[in-house]
């Protein structure tokens, strides 16, 4: 991997780590409560390395904000394309902002 990847990738792997971070300190504290699998930072993680920290960072809001008593639950995977209409302007279509996994 040549030095301008590296510094393309920066930002993701900034992501990726908080995450790690988070999994490694306040997770265990908190305890295994998530209503969807994959977990949210399992989902987070994926989708951050999957379309970078900008795309991937609204679509684990719009996961967070679903994880919550009255949200969904169940199976919810990390899409394998970016979602019709979503841009670097547009972020918040990259979240599923309800529901889970699309048929």
């Amino acid at each position: 991997m040549d030095c301008a990847t590296s510094m393309r990738r920066l930002p993701r792997n900034f992501g990726r780590a908080l995450i790690w971070i988070y999994r490694h300190t306040l997770s265990p504290l908190v305890g295994y409560n998530c209503r969807h699998l994959p977990t949210c930072s399992v989902y987070g993680d994926e989708a951050i390395e999957r379309f970078g920290l900008w795309g991937g960072g609204w679509m684990t809001l719009a996961r967070l904000l679903r994880c919550q008593p009255w949200g969904t639950s169940g199976i919810d995977n990390v899409p394998q394309t970016r979602p019709p209409g979503a841009h670097w302007y547009l972020p918040w279509r990259y979240g599923r902002w309800r529901g889970v996994n699309e048929g």
